[in-house]
């Protein structure tokens, strides 16, 4: 077991805990842990490209998924008071006021701390999404590779 290792499924598509997520990645990476997040079914919303990407031929019920999940980690809505997206908007408003990186911004950190971030293979199937309607640097792989990377590790965090 290598005891500089950290896991983290990142399951929810909600700011503020995706927010954790990157927030717990970026403190461990600092600290030089090697750190892998798993983006899997509502997670994967926070790795969307903002704008629209044409794509391959998607089922009627994936495109459906496609138009009502937020498209990347500016859209994300947060997991109480949200408030039809108003409370997303207040809370990133204070946010900026006390100096709290923004989950853009903590992605970029992520990225430049040489985070792995795997894409979920099977949520991006049955949800419809595609590699090119997400982020540049991701890498994309199934449950085996996310628990070969856990039973590895000394902390596993499911957020």
């Amino acid at each position: 077991m290598d005891t500089t290792k950290k896991t983290i499924i990142v399951f929810s598509g909600d700011l503020d805990k995706v927010m954790a997520a990157f927030i717990i990645a970026n403190g461990a990476a600092a600290m030089g842990d090697d750190v892998t997040l798993f983006f899997t079914f509502w997670g994967l919303n926070a790795l969307r490209k903002p704008e629209n990407v044409a794509t391959t031929k998607k089922s009627f019920l994936q495109w459906m998924f496609g138009k009502m999940m937020p498209r990347g980690a500016d859209k994300l809505g947060i997991s109480k008071m949200n408030f039809g997206g108003m409370g997303a908007t207040m809370m990133k408003m204070v946010m900026k006021q006390q100096n709290v990186t923004s989950l853009p911004e903590l992605i970029q950190t992520a990225k430049d701390q040489g985070i792995k971030m795997i894409a979920c293979t099977m949520s991006m199937d049955v949800m419809g999404i595609r590699e090119e309607e997400l982020m540049d640097g991701l890498e994309y792989a199934g449950v085996a590779t996310y628990l070969g990377e856990a039973d590895e590790a000394n902390v596993n965090l499911f957020i």
